[in-house]
């Protein structure tokens, strides 16, 4: 199947050739046969209509605006305000998405430069995806323009307000004066508006019979209620403020005002949200996947359309996951039988060397620092190699910091919050540290190559430090399986330069890592599709990867609330390993590794279907 191609033959190879010397001669195809006047014309319309959706959408996204330092200026507005939940911000942004199609109707694609053309596709592609998403109960526009995959429910473990709004205040809300320790306070009263429409997006579900499963359901409300137990005075939302007025000499009484208003109406909006999820789930099943909702089977498919930018079936990417977990797992097999380790399956035995002493780090907070500092040495042992894997010679500005333990047990186990454009944050490279023995030490290194360098560190950070010459909408959108995608190539290409040339068990922690993603095909769709119980999905994944129950839980648990967006990393990896042996075919001596790793970064993030466009154009250009 198409995803799954390795290479391309000559014939394929040849007509392309052809294609790309014909298109630019046959009159009227192309911006080159365009009159200039027309073509210069185009241009700068397209210029400003894309320079126009990004400041329409930073009106719809105020902490996308926080988050990439664009909150200031003319846009200082925006620092005030969250993002909106509600019935009326879901059909904000359905209308968004529905003017930027029909204003891309008025531009002639033929008329733009390549480039051009590449980000017309991009955008189009977006805005198509978000108004077909309207069609759904449980769909919402706006999951077409981030890399996240769909929500389908308001409120789980790791969806909310509650989840989010406390740890975006802390760590992207900056304060530097008391106009900013204002917004703060504004948003205090905007994330108690948020838990209303929160509740009233709950309570509208419910009549429709949607919900989420019973374990999911339970734990969110276990996370509800303990954040309600909190005194309000030692809310982190009081105490962030606080300590950051106190450190800049911020005069005025902001932990008097913080601790009122979350006391008189973040907490009353909370008791209200926890009622009405309570009275919501209180007969929610065990039954795991969203086929089980209005028009599931349809939803899926659009969960998976987003999160995979393709249109294979979910019985394909069943396929795809099964055939590549056996491939994985004999070449681990392999490195275990040379380490010695021969007895049992794969998955035994990497069970067993989970809990090998010298594998694991103390599980308290000396432990958790070593476990941080041996991150921060992988990401300085891969800076080293980077001059071999791009030209970009980029900055990339990262730190390494645990999950903050008040949300550690719904958060992902790493994960990665990007850079502010103008240099103020730095990316952050998140790690689960609930306990150190989720990460054993041979799984760090892939772990930090996929977060960090040349993972999702390096990919964000030419988004941020080259921002002056790409339209500010590409980093207002995100495409799940080119981002995911993108991170598990640079985690093979670190093996591939010799990251673990010294380390075999590093190597079975990166293959380990790999075969995990194909099983992520497997369990995703076993869910969703084909009536997988969570017991189920969580029992595959064991046996399979060899990785803990208690972790494997939690992931099984992510993708009952983010269908389709597990299925992104491998499908994306899969298309760009596609395109590189396609590309080292045509050009053979010429090709350069570096060159075309900077040609998939410098589109600036793109749908799969619009990927081959780009390396069409780095065959061309080269």
């Amino acid at each position: 199947m198409s995803t799954s191609r390795t290479s391309i033959d000559r014939r394929e190879m040849l007509a392309l050739t052809f294609a790309l010397a014909a298109a630019a001669t046959i009159p009227g195809r192309g911006a080159a046969s365009a009159a200039p006047a027309a073509a210069d014309a185009t241009a700068r319309h397209f210029a400003k209509l894309l320079a126009d959706f990004a400041e329409e959408i930073l009106r719809l996204k105020p902490e996308t605006a926080t988050s990439l330092g664009l909150d200031r200026g003319a846009r200082r507005a925006l620092k005030s305000r969250l993002d909106s939940i509600s019935a009326a911000g879901d059909e904000r942004w359905a209308a968004q998405a529905r003017s930027m199609l029909a204003r891309l109707r008025a531009i002639d694609p033929v008329r733009l430069t390549p480039l051009d053309r590449l980000r017309y596709d991009t955008v189009q592609y977006a805005a198509t995806a978000a108004v077909e998403g309207t069609k759904f109960l449980c769909g919402r526009a706006e999951a077409a323009f981030n890399n996240n995959g769909i929500a389908p429910f308001p409120v789980t473990q790791q969806d909310g307000a509650v989840t989010s709004v406390p740890e975006f205040l802390d760590s992207q809300h900056q304060i530097a004066d008391a106009a900013d320790a204002e917004a703060y306070l504004a948003r205090i009263q905007a994330f108690a508006r948020m838990l209303d429409d929160e509740s009233a997006r709950i309570a509208s579900q419910s009549a429709h019979g949607i919900m989420p499963p019973s374990f999911i359901a339970s734990n969110a409300l276990g996370q509800l209620n303990a954040y309600r137990r909190t005194p309000a005075a030692q809310q982190k939302l009081v105490t962030s403020l606080l300590a950051r007025a106190r450190t800049l000499g911020i005069k005025g009484d902001w932990e008097a005002r913080a601790t009122g208003l979350v006391q008189k109406e973040v907490y009353p909006a909370l008791d209200r949200q926890i009622a009405a999820f309570a009275r919501a789930t209180e007969h929610a099943t065990d039954a795991a996947g969203v086929d089980r909702l209005p028009d599931g089977e349809a939803y899926y498919r659009w969960a998976l359309k987003l999160g995979t930018t393709t249109d294979m079936s979910p019985q394909e990417i069943h396929a795809v996951g099964l055939e590549q977990n056996r491939a994985i797992q004999s070449r681990m097999d392999a490195i275990l039988k040379g380490q010695g380790m021969t007895q049992g399956t794969v998955g035994e035995r990497l069970l067993a060397l989970n809990s090998r002493p010298e594998q694991l780090f103390a599980d308290d907070d000396a432990g958790r620092a070593q476990l941080i500092d041996y991150c921060n040495e992988r990401i300085a042992a891969m800076r080293a190699l980077m001059p071999r894997f791009s030209h970009l010679q980029l900055k990339a500005a990262l730190r390494v910091k645990r999950v903050p333990p008040d949300i550690q047990d719904g958060a992902p186990l790493g994960y990665m919050n990007g850079a502010s454009i103008d240099g103020v944050r730095p990316a952050t490279y998140y790690i689960n540290l609930k306990s150190t023995h989720l990460w054993p030490k041979y799984q760090i290194p892939t772990l930090t190559t996929h977060e960090g360098l040349p993972g999702h560190a390096w990919q964000g950070a030419f988004l941020t430090e080259h921002s002056s010459e790409i339209p500010l909408i590409f980093q207002l959108m995100g495409f799940n399986a080119y981002i995911e995608g993108w991170a598990l190539y640079a985690e093979q290409c670190a093996d591939e330069m010799g990251l673990y040339a010294d380390d075999p068990f590093g190597q079975v922690g990166y293959l380990q890592a790999q075969q995990f993603r194909a099983c992520r095909l497997v369990v995703d769709t076993g869910l969703h599709a084909l009536k997988w119980s969570r017991e189920q999905a969580i029992r595959f994944l064991v046996e399979e990867t060899g990785r803990g129950r208690d972790a494997m839980t939690s992931e099984i648990d992510r993708y009952c609330v983010s269908p389709g967006q597990a299925c992104g990393y491998k499908t994306g990896h899969n298309e760009i390993l596609r395109q590189r042996e396609r590309a080292r075919a045509a050009l053979g001596a010429r090709f350069d590794l570096a060159a075309f790793n900077d040609a998939v970064v410098k589109t600036g993030g793109v749908p799969l279907t619009v990927l081959g466009t780009a390396v069409d154009q780095f065959i061309a250009g080269a």
